[in-house]
C-alpha cells in the first residue's frame, strides 16, 4: 500500500483520524477542509466503547484527550431555584461509563489533539479553504479518481476518495449522485452550543440541566477555557413531520436569524433563561446543528468511500465519535489486510462497520423523551426517576437501557491488524 494516493475531505475528527491510519499503513495523504482553518468550540462529545480502543492505539492521545476534557465531574437536573434533584457521577472506569464519560471533550479540542497527531508526519498534508468541485471515476472503477478543486488546488488523481464531512456531506452527494439530505434520518431535535462570560455553575464542575414543555432543555457546563458552556436541545414529537424545518430555514442564513429563531423558541422557559439567551445573542464561538442519523445502502462506491457521520451520523446516541474512530481504524486496516486489492479492503470495511453501526445506532425509545420530556407531566416524572436513580445508586443498572454507547470496552473488541505496533 505504500504508493496509494489518498484524499481525505474534512478536518475535524473523522479526517485526521483516517489520516493517521492510513498514513501509518504506509499511504500518502492529502486532507482539504473547506474552511480556512479548524473550528474551535462546538459541543461536547464522548469516547466511548470501540472509540476507547482505537485511541489507546494511537500514540499520546489519551494523554492529550485527559489533558482537554471538559472536566465534568457529573451531571444534575435542577428546580427553578437550583436545587438538584440528585447527581450522577463518573464511574471512575473508562471502560465502563456511565452518563459522565471519561473522555468527554469539546468537538474542537478533540479536533485540535488529532491534527496536532498527525500535522507533522511526511505522509499527510493539510490544505485548508479548499473543496471538492468534482470527481471523475471510470464505470469499472479499475483507476484513479480525477478531482478538481473549487478555490485554486490543481487537479488530482486519487487511488482513494474518503469523506469525512459530516452527515450532510456535500462529498457524498456528489459521488453517489443523491441529495444532500438524501439517507438523512431526522430524530425531529436540534441543539445550539456556546460559551458564557459569567460562571453560571459559581465554580462546580457538576453540570445542570433544566427542562420545560415542549421538549425545551438546558445544560450549563463546566468549560476549561472560560466560565461555562451551554447545550440548548429541542426535541420536537417523532409525529411532528418536518418539525426542525424552521430551524434549517434560518441555520441557512447567518448565524443573526438562527439565534433569533432559537431566542423566540426559548421564550418564557424561565430559570436562567433570559441571561443566557442575552450572551447568546453576542457570543462569537456559537453552533449549532440538527441532529440526525445517516444510512445508506452502502459505504463504498468504486474508489470512493465513507467515513464518521457522513456514512453512518449516531444522531442522539452518544456513538458518533466513537464510531469515527473505530471507522478509521478498520479503514486502514483492513485495505492493508488486502494490500493490492483495495475493492476486498473496501468490502471489508464494510462488513467490520456494519454490526458496530447497526449496535450504535440504536436509540431507545424513551431516550430523548427524558433528556427533554414535551409535558408538565413528563418533567415531573422525569425528575424524581432521575432523583431516584441518582440516590439508589442503581445508574449503572440503569444505562444498561441507555443504548450501545454505555455498554463496556469489551462489548466492541477490535480486529487486529499486523501493521499497528
Amino acid at each position: 500500500m505504500s504508493q496509494l494516493r489518498v484524499l481525505v475531505v474534512g478536518a475535524s475528527i473523522a479526517g485526521p483520524a483516517t489520516a493517521y491510519w492510513l498514513a501509518k499503513a504506509g499511504a500518502k495523504v492529502t486532507v482539504i477542509e473547506r474552511f480556512q482553518s479548524l473550528r474551535p468550540g462546538g459541543q461536547a462529545v464522548d469516547i466511548r466503547t470501540a472509540g476507547v480502543s482505537v485511541m489507546r492505539k494511537m500514540s499520546g492521545m489519551e494523554t492529550q484527550v485527559r489533558a482537554k476534557s471538559t472536566q465534568e465531574e457529573g451531571v444534575s437536573f435542577v428546580r427553578e431555584d437550583g436545587r438538584p434533584y440528585g447527581i450522577i457521577r463518573a464511574t471512575g472506569n473508562p471502560d465502563q461509563q456511565s452518563l459522565i464519560s471519561e473522555y468527554e471533550i469539546f468537538r474542537g479540542d478533540l479536533a485540535k489533539v488529532l491534527f496536532d497527531l498527525t500535522k507533522d508526519n511526511e505522509s499527510i498534508s493539510y490544505v485548508f479553504g479548499e473543496q471538492v468541485a468534482s470527481m471523475q471515476q471510470s464505470e469499472t472503477h479499475d483507476g484513479p479518481i480525477a478531482v478538481d478543486f473549487a478555490n485554486g488546488s490543481r487537479p488530482s488523481e486519487y487511488d482513494l476518495v474518503v469523506a469525512c464531512d459530516g452527515a450532510t456531506s456535500r462529498t457524498r452527494a456528489m459521488a453517489f449522485g443523491c441529495g444532500v439530505r438524501d439517507h438523512i434520518f431526522p430524530s425531529n431535535s436540534w441543539a445550539a452550543y456556546f460559551s458564557l462570560k459569567q460562571d453560571l455553575l459559581q465554580g462546580s464542575k457538576i453540570s445542570q440541566g433544566f427542562s420545560a414543555t415542549g421538549g425545551r432543555a438546558i445544560t450549563v457546563g463546566p468549560d476549561p477555557s472560560g466560565p461555562s458552556r451551554i447545550m440548548l436541545m429541542s426535541i420536537h414529537p417523532r409525529d411532528q413531520h418536518d418539525a426542525t424545518l424552521p430551524f434549517r430555514q434560518a441555520a441557512s442564513q447567518e448565524d443573526d436569524a438562527l439565534k433569533k429563531y432559537i431566542a423566540q423558541r426559548y421564550q418564557g422557559v424561565g430559570w436562567k433563561t433570559d441571561s443566557i439567551l442575552q450572551e447568546m445573542m453576542e457570543s462569537e464561538d456559537f453552533y449549532a446543528s440538527e441532529i440526525v442519523q445517516v444510512k445508506i445502502p452502502n459505504l463504498h462506491k468504486g474508489r470512493f468511500v465513507l467515513v464518521g457521520d457522513a456514512g453512518y451520523a449516531a444522531g442522539p446516541t452518544g456513538g458518533g465519535t466513537s464510531l469515527a474512530l473505530a471507522g478509521a481504524y478498520m479503514l486502514a486496516g483492513e485495505i492493508s489486510k488486502h494490500a493490492g486489492d483495495l475493492a476486498a479492503g473496501l468490502r471489508g470495511y464494510e462488513q467490520q462497520m456494519r454490526p458496530l453501526i447497526k449496535e450504535m445506532q440504536k436509540v431507545p425509545p424513551f431516550v430523548q423523551t427524558f433528556f427533554a420530556p414535551q409535558t408538565a407531566w413528563g418533567i415531573w416524572l422525569r425528575n424524581y426517576a432521575f432523583a431516584f436513580i441518582s440516590w439508589t445508586g442503581v445508574a449503572e443498572f440503569a444505562q444498561r437501557y441507555l443504548g450501545a454507547a454505555f455498554a463496556s470496552t469489551e462489548a466492541f473488541p477490535l480486529p487486529d491488524y499486523s501493521w499497528v505496533k
